[in-house]
């Protein structure tokens, strides 16, 4: 029965909704072992530490149950056990990408900050004026690692349309991710924090993308789980990713 005086609203034409966003849960790995040692990971392989390996179950338990159209992760270590961890809870397989992995720091790989200074000092103080990926030698370099996470995210928007994607990978990885999306360039110095487990969100519409969530960790804040967080967590100018 129509109200007097109303116009009924004529269906949708088929096919003129516009089609749902793809939306990227972009998932940092568990603590490693050497995150709790301050110690520079880049693309060298430690395990998860005990911690890390509690955080990826806490993770598991926060997305068990939930679809996914996709599935990717890094192929280095701490973030591939992180995502088998997850699989389990979620029925789905995690397909390895290398480009997902964290920028190469070249000779810094596998230092600590104190170790750094002693043996890089003149690069070390060039770092403290200015920090940039391109003072440390043999680096992949701040350009080459952003053009490399640009491909593979564009990669696997192109491969998904629409629908929610799972990515395990790095905390500069994804601070590359949330850079773009506002229009900033890192070069050194990352402007967000990514806890080791967290999720952070980029929505992709029909017009542009949007960041719909950073570094929830809100399935770790409880307990033991936390406090080890807060004990453990990496700070300081040296990057730990």
């Amino acid at each position: 029965m129509s109200i007097p005086g109303s116009r009924a609203t004529p269906p949708d034409p088929p096919g003129s909704r516009p089609p749902d966003p793809t939306r990227l849960f972009l998932v940092r790995h568990g603590q490693s072992t050497w995150n709790g040692q301050r110690r520079i990971q880049g693309q060298l392989d430690p395990p998860l530490s005990a911690l890390g390996e509690m955080q990826a179950r806490r993770l598991a338990e926060r997305l068990s149950g939930r679809l996914f159209d996709g599935f990717y992760t890094s192929d280095l270590a701490r973030c591939r056990v992180t995502a088998t961890t997850v699989a389990a809870e979620i029925g789905m397989n995690p397909e390895p990408l290398t480009d997902l992995r964290e920028i190469a720091l070249g000779e810094w790989e596998g230092l600590t900050r104190e170790e750094t200074i002693s043996r890089y000092p003149e690069e070390w103080a060039r770092w403290e004026r200015k920090p940039s990926w391109d003072i440390v030698p043999g680096s992949e370099g701040a350009e080459a690692f952003e053009v490399r996470v640009h491909r593979v995210l564009d990669e696997l928007l192109e491969r998904h349309p629409h629908g929610d994607i799972l990515i395990v990978t790095h905390g500069g990885v994804i601070q590359v991710a949330l850079g773009r999306t506002i229009g900033n360039r890192s070069h050194g110095l990352f402007p967000f924090v990514i806890d080791n487990c967290s999720i952070t969100i980029l929505t992709k519409g029909r017009a542009r993308t949007v960041i719909s969530g950073v570094n929830d960790v809100s399935h770790l804040h409880d307990g033991a789980v936390a406090a080890l967080a807060r004990r453990d967590r990496s700070g300081g100018l040296t990057p730990q990713h």
